[in-house]
C-alpha cells in the first residue's frame, strides 16, 4: 500500500523532469522523505499493536501461530528500512533510472539468500530467521542505494532545505498515490482472502499455498516493473506533451510483457512441481503448491497487459479508473470467484488459483473500455506530436 503511494511520487518527479523543472523535482523528493518518514512510524506502531488480532484474523493454523507472530512482529519493526528503499527505487524511476534499483534488488537477494542460510539454516532460527533476513537485505540495500546516489546525476537539484512538506507536491503525490493505493490495499485483501481460504482447508494446503505465493511472488515481478516503467515513461512522456510517443510506448510494453509472459505461463503450468520443491522438500506441500501455480500460471499472459494499463492511466495522472478497477477486480470478482471454487466438491487450489486470471480479464476489458472513451475526449489535433 505504501509503495504504490510511492507511484505518486514517481509519476510526480516523472512529469517535472518532462517540463524540465528540476527543482520542483527535487521538492517533490524532499516531501516525498518526509511523508513516508511519517507514514513508516505510524505504520510501525500500529502493525506493532495488531499483530495476534491480524494472525488470528487470518486463521493460521495453531501449529505456525508463534512462528507466524515472530515473523510479523520483526518484519514490522524494520518497516522504516523496508520503505526507505521503495523510496529510493520511486525516485530513481522517476527521474528514468531503472538501473540502480535493478542493482539494489540485486544486492538485498543476495544478502537475503546468504542470511536465510545462516539464520535459517545454521542458526535455526526458524521463521524468526527469515525475518531478520529479510530487513537485513532491504538494510543493506539502503546502505548501498544511498553511497551511490550521492555520487550520481539525478537530473534535479535536492537540498537539506527541501525536506518539508511541500503543499502543491503533497497534493498532487496524495491525488495520484491514495487511489493506486486503495486499489492495491483491496488486491492485497482480496489474496489475503485466497490465503484464509487455503488454511481453512487444512495444514499441507496451508504450507502448499505459501510455497506457491513465493514461486508467483517472483512471477509478477515482471509485471510491476512494466507497471512501473510505463509510469515513469508515461509521466515523462505527458509533461514534455508527446502524448502519442506515451501511447506507442505503452503498446510496446504490452507486446514485449505478452512475450514474457508466455515464457512464464509455460514454466508455472509445465514445471509447477520442480517449482515447488525450491521451497519444500515434503511431496504434499509440493503437490498443494504446484495446484496452485499451475492455477495462477493462466494469469502470467494476461497481467502484463493488464498492469501496463495501470501503468498508462498512473503516468497520465488519471488514477482514478485504477481504483475501481482494483476495487471491482477484488470485491466482485476475485474473492466471490475464489469462495465459489473452493466450496466445489473435491475443489482443489488449482480452482481456487484460476480466480487471479479471470479477475485479470475483467480488468483488461474495463481498462480499453477506459481508454476509449478517454481518446473520445481528446481534441482531434491532441497527440500528434512524438
Amino acid at each position: 500500500m505504501v509503495f504504490q503511494i510511492g507511484i505518486g511520487s514517481t509519476v510526480t518527479i516523472a512529469h517535472h523532469i518532462g517540463e524540465r523543472k528540476p527543482q520542483l523535482a527535487g521538492r517533490t523528493v524532499g516531501t516525498t522523505v518526509v511523508l513516508f518518514g511519517i507514514l513508516g512510524v505510524v505504520m510501525t506502531v500500529i502493525l506493532e499493536l495488531c499483530i495476534p488480532q491480524l494472525v488470528a484474523m487470518m486463521q493460521v493454523p495453531a501449529e505456525s501461530v508463534s512462528l507466524a507472530i515472530d515473523y510479523l512482529r520483526i518484519c514490522s519493526g524494520g518497516i522504516l528500512v523496508i520503505i526507505a528503499y521503495n523510496v529510493i527505487s520511486c525516485v530513481l524511476r522517476g527521474v528514468g533510472n531503472a538501473n540502480l534499483p535493478l542493482l539494489f534488488v540485486a544486492v538485498a537477494c543476495v544478502v537475503n539468500i546468504i542470511a536465510d542460510f545462516a539464520f535459517v539454516g545454521g542458526l535455526k532460527m526458524d521463521a524468526a530467521g527469515a525475518a531478520w533476513a529479510t530487513v537485513l537485505a532491504q538494510l543493506v540495500a539502503v546502505i548501498v542505494a544511498l553511497f551511490f546516489m550521492k555520487r550520481t546525476e539525478l537530473g534535479f537539484t535536492f537540498s537539506k532545505q527541501d525536506l518539508r512538506l511541500y503543499p502543491a507536491e503533497l497534493r498532487q503525490i496524495l491525488r495520484i498515490g491514495i487511489p493506486i493505493a486503495l486499489q492495491e490495499l483491496t488486491v492485497q485483501i482480496s489474496f489475503l482472502f485466497i490465503n484464509v481460504i487455503a488454511n481453512s482447508m487444512g495444514l499441507l494446503p496451508s504450507a502448499g499455498y505459501g510455497v506457491a505465493q513465493k514461486i508467483t511472488s517472483f512471477i509478477m515481478l515482471v509485471p510491476s516493473a512494466l507497471m512501473q516503467s510505463v509510469s515513469a515513461y508515461v509521466a515523462q512522456n505527458m509533461g514534455a506533451n508527446l502524448r502519442s510517443r506515451a501511447d506507442r510506448g505503452t503498446l510496446i510494453a504490452i507486446l514485449g510483457g505478452t512475450a514474457a509472459g508466455l515464457v512464464l505461463f509455460a514454466a508455472g503450468f509445465f514445471q509447477a512441481p520442480l517449482l515447488a520443491s525450491f521451497f519444500s522438500s515434503d511431496p504434499g506441500v509440493i503437490a498443494q503448491g504446484a495446484d496452485y501455480i499451475r492455477g495462477f500460471s493462466f494469469d502470467c499472459v494476461l497481467t502484463c497487459t493488464l498492469f501496463s494499463f495501470i501503468g498508462y492511466f498512473n503516468g497520465c495522472g488519471k488514477t482514478t479508473p485504477v481504483m475501481l478497477q482494483g476495487i471491482i477486480s477484488a470485491l466482485f470478482v476475485r474473492i466471490p470467484v475464489s469462495a465459489w471454487m473452493a466450496s466445489l466438491p473435491g475443489t482443489s487450489l488449482f480452482q481456487v488459483g484460476l480466480a487471479a486470471p479471470i479477475s485479470t480479464v475483467f480488468g483488461i476489458f474495463f481498462f480499453l473500455v477506459c481508454f476509449y472513451f478517454d481518446r473520445r475526449k481528446l481534441p482531434k489535433t491532441s497527440g500528434s506530436q512524438g
